[in-house]
């Protein structure tokens, strides 16, 4: 494996108009309401988290991607291709789950000709290990909570919003990685000085 290369963590989740509960304050005696159209349409959201190999004054780096309905190997290879640009045609190792479409026979045939990019899976039944379940977790605890639209662009709207809160943040996308267990970078001995 390339030791110069992005670690690239990526996972899907998906919205819909469907309000994220979350407990909240209110006046004592005033339960709040949600009041919604019990409407089942959905977007689906791909979160790649990128964290460099060999240089963490780089940063950790977001990409995200929206889109109506699902993910399939069609729309995920779309993904991707949106994250080669994104990293310029850097390598990237990705990491990710075992999802049939991650590891489909068109999946595995388009990554064959892909000379920047190289696939990792991550232990089955191991969602803790992925930093981008945190940043799930993080919009639908903030933007997402107790969020009732009209339409998917009100969420769509919201979710951009919480990217741009992560984004904005530098330490919080590394605080993501901390709380899986994982580190990028080799531990350097205190009694080392970096010009040794």
């Amino acid at each position: 494996m390339n030791t110069r290369a992005w670690i690239v963590f990526l996972d899907e989740s998906g919205v819909s108009l469907l309000p994220q509960i979350r407990r909240t304050y209110s006046p004592r005696g005033r339960t709040p309401l949600l009041r919604h159209r019990l409407n089942w349409k959905r977007a689906s959201m791909a979160g790649a988290l990128g964290y460099h190999s060999t240089d963490p004054d780089r940063g950790a780096r977001l990409c995200f991607h929206l889109k109506p309905g699902s993910y399939d190997t069609a729309g995920l290879i779309e993904v991707l291709e949106q994250m080669k640009v994104f990293y310029r045609g850097e390598r990237v190792v990705l990491v990710w789950d075992g999802q049939s479409a991650h590891w489909s026979r068109a999946m595995r045939a388009w990554v064959a000709e892909q000379d920047w990019l190289i696939l990792e899976r991550l232990p089955a039944y191991a969602p803790e290990l992925n930093p981008v379940e945190l940043l799930w977790s993080s919009l639908k605890k903030r933007e997402l909570a107790n969020l009732v639209g009209d339409h998917l662009a009100d969420v769509a709207d919201a979710t951009e919003q919480g990217i741009q809160r992560i984004n904005n943040n530098p330490q919080l996308p590394w605080s993501f990685l901390a709380h899986t267990g994982l580190t990028i970078h080799p531990l350097r001995p205190p009694n080392l000085r970096k010009d040794q």
